[in-house]
């Protein structure tokens, strides 16, 4: 389950090429400006080729609250670590190990994919889309996606004072990542920038999904996902987050649960122990799916841990 939801979740939209000003925000531009400047990222545009993190990660459910037995659970935690590569513009490819599973996942430009140890290789539905653990150690991902946000207005988070961001898959989107029995209703994603240094400090993401199979009544998924992003070091004259946390809440509802709400909520720490720019050797055929990867596959779509992470 930790890894079903925590492992590596996609952005909720794909990266858009660059917008004309006058189509985006003005406000939403000027805090893009500020942080690819407070970061150091914008003198490797066009310069940058491939992007290498290695890292740590910790996870705990923390409480299961409303499940079958009631009450909350003591979790124990899962140590594991990761491996990830990201080739512009839309290649990347990660391992993460923890408690003894696997995940893989990546994309070639053209078709996401996860190769997990309970479903087996399968497409991500709805396209290529960014990882969003990447947003967590590349400015320039951030920059990227970014591009085309809304500006929401300003908010203080963990006692810093925000502008925020705001994406939201369209509904061209949400129709892709759906199908008869599994019904994307909506995701956004939230971006928090301080005022002061310009930084991504904060990222919130919710999503809905309604499943139902036929005979039965509809059962609603909410997803919401934060992350606290700090300890911001050097790189290359890049500063790069090295460390975080990230909390999610997961709300299961519907008529057909008459004990009400099922709630769980899950925890992440992460540490970053190396990013490298522009590793030699490195090339597309890396990002190559498995050649048992097969699109026209049935998908386990009624299994909520595949549901979640769409």
């Amino acid at each position: 389950m930790l890894l079903s939801v925590l492992g590596c979740p996609l952005f909720p939209v794909p990266i858009h090429p660059k917008l004309p000003l006058n189509e985006v925000s003005s406000t939403a531009q000027y805090i893009i400006q500020h942080f690819t400047a407070a970061t150091g990222c914008r003198k490797l545009e066009g310069t940058v080729k491939n992007v290498f993190a290695t890292g740590k990660v910790t996870m705990v459910v923390v409480d299961d609250l409303g499940s079958v037995g009631g009450g909350g659970i003591n979790g124990i935690s899962e140590k594991g670590c990761f491996v990830m590569w990201q080739m512009v513009p839309d290649n990347w490819q990660i391992e993460i190990v923890v408690g003894g599973q696997k995940v893989l996942a990546g994309s070639n430009g053209t078709i996401a994919w996860r190769h997990t140890p309970w479903l087996g290789v399968h497409a991500a539905k709805g396209g290529v889309r960014p990882l969003r653990r990447a947003l967590q150690a590349n400015p320039l991902a951030v920059s990227a996606v970014f591009s085309a946000a809304q500006h929401m207005g300003e908010k203080q988070i963990n006692g810093v004072d925000c502008f925020v961001l705001k994406l939201s898959a369209d509904q061209k989107d949400l129709i892709d990542r759906s199908d008869n029995t599994a019904e994307m209703i909506k995701h956004a994603i939230f971006g928090y920038f301080s005022q002061r240094s310009g930084l991504l400090v904060y990222l919130e993401d919710s999503y809905l999904t309604r499943i139902q199979a036929i005979g039965t009544n509809p059962t609603y998924w909410e997803t919401t996902m934060s992350t606290k992003i700090e300890d911001y070091r050097g790189v290359d004259g890049v500063m790069i987050a090295h460390s975080g946390s990230t909390t999610v809440m997961i709300t299961r509802f519907g008529d057909n649960l008459k004990d009400g709400p099922v709630i769980t909520r899950l925890e992440e720490s992460w540490t970053i122990d190396d990013v490298a720019f522009n590793v030699q050797g490195l090339s597309i055929d890396c990002f190559l799916p498995p050649q048992e990867l097969n699109k026209d596959c049935p998908q386990q779509h009624l299994d909520w841990r595949s549901s979640l992470h769409r």
